[in-house]
């Protein structure tokens, strides 16, 4: 059974920065690829980023891409979701996932496994 956890969320200022982890309990749980998805209130959850383990490929939704980065260490498997200039509308839970499918692009493929959520609030 997959066991990633997630850390790093909390309440943040309009403008301010806050970064998230996910920590893959083993090295067999992280899959191919992590990704991040989101999901606000009454919203549905989409797809925010993700980053291949190994080439070290990266996706972002259109939305953050120029605030958010995403990295990862291997040696610890773990990914970093930086994100910052955050806006009101970032608000949400987030969560992240592995994927093991190794074609399409990131934000398309199926992700099995899942992390519990970190809730990120910005508010003045």
């Amino acid at each position: 059974q997959v066991q990633l956890v997630e850390s790093g969320g909390g309440l943040v200022q309009p403008g301010g920065s806050l970064r998230l982890s996910c920590a893959a309990s083993e090295r067999t749980f992280r899959g191919v690829a992590m990704g991040w998805f989101r999901q606000g209130p009454g919203k549905e959850r989409e797809f925010v980023a993700a980053i291949h383990w190994g080439m070290g490929d990266t996706e972002f939704r259109d939305s953050v891409k120029g605030r958010f980065a995403i990295s990862r260490d291997n040696s610890k498997n773990t990914v970093y979701l930086q994100m910052n200039n955050l806006k009101p509308e970032d608000a949400a839970v987030y969560y992240c996932a592995t994927t093991r499918q190794r074609t399409s692009a990131l934000s398309k493929r199926l992700y099995d496994g899942w992390g519990q959520g970190t809730q990120v609030t910005v508010s003045s």
